[in-house]
């Protein structure tokens, strides 16, 4: 079982990495953090699931393909609880979107991140990731982006693959993904 101290170092290297990642507009590297065949999965809304199974599909759909038209969004961790008898970490976030007149807005609701970590060659990994955060307010955002002209064209390429019935990778039926999201 890692010590606190481990925990608390893999939290600031994580938080150092999420800032690193959000700069540049590219969360791929974020990856590294994994284990080979480490879980990422999140509900959104009433009919799907996103799962992605191992550090390659992480990287190329959770990091990548998920986060594309979010460039401009950061994702500000407000706390962090640590959980070192389970190795077990949640970070709470705010999802905040610097728009093209220089304001920003944020999605109201609680969001965060919940983790499991393990060991690896002396090397702490997430083994699981759980996100959650409000569907509803998440949606209401993009409508008033939508709306004043400020979705990124990342995003409504998105948004346009989705509306014409696109199959997107690690999206499944409400509970049908191949591991449990709870």
């Amino acid at each position: 079982m890692p010590s606190r101290e481990a925990l608390d170092n893999w939290v600031e290297r994580w938080l150092q990495a999420n800032k690193d990642a959000e700069k540049a507009g590219d969360w791929k590297p974020l990856a590294d953090f994994y284990t080979a065949d480490a879980t990422y999965g999140w509900n959104i809304g009433p009919k799907e699931d996103v799962m992605c199974v191992g550090r390659d599909e992480i990287r190329d759909v959770a990091l990548g393909l998920e986060m594309e038209g979010l460039e401009n969004w950061v994702y500000e961790y407000q706390k962090v609880l640590v959980d070192d008898r389970q190795s077990e970490i949640v970070g709470f976030w705010k999802q905040i979107v610097n728009k093209s007149d220089d304001t920003t807005d944020e999605i109201y609701g609680i969001g965060g991140s919940w983790f499991r970590l393990t060991e690896q060659d002396g090397e702490l990994l997430i083994e699981w990731q759980r996100d959650f955060f409000d569907f509803g307010h998440v949606s209401s955002m993009f409508m008033k982006l939508i709306t004043s002209g400020d979705l990124s064209a990342g995003m409504q390429k998105r948004i346009e693959r989705s509306l014409a019935g696109e199959k997107l990778p690690g999206y499944y039926p409400l509970g049908e993904a191949p591991v449990p999201i709870w």
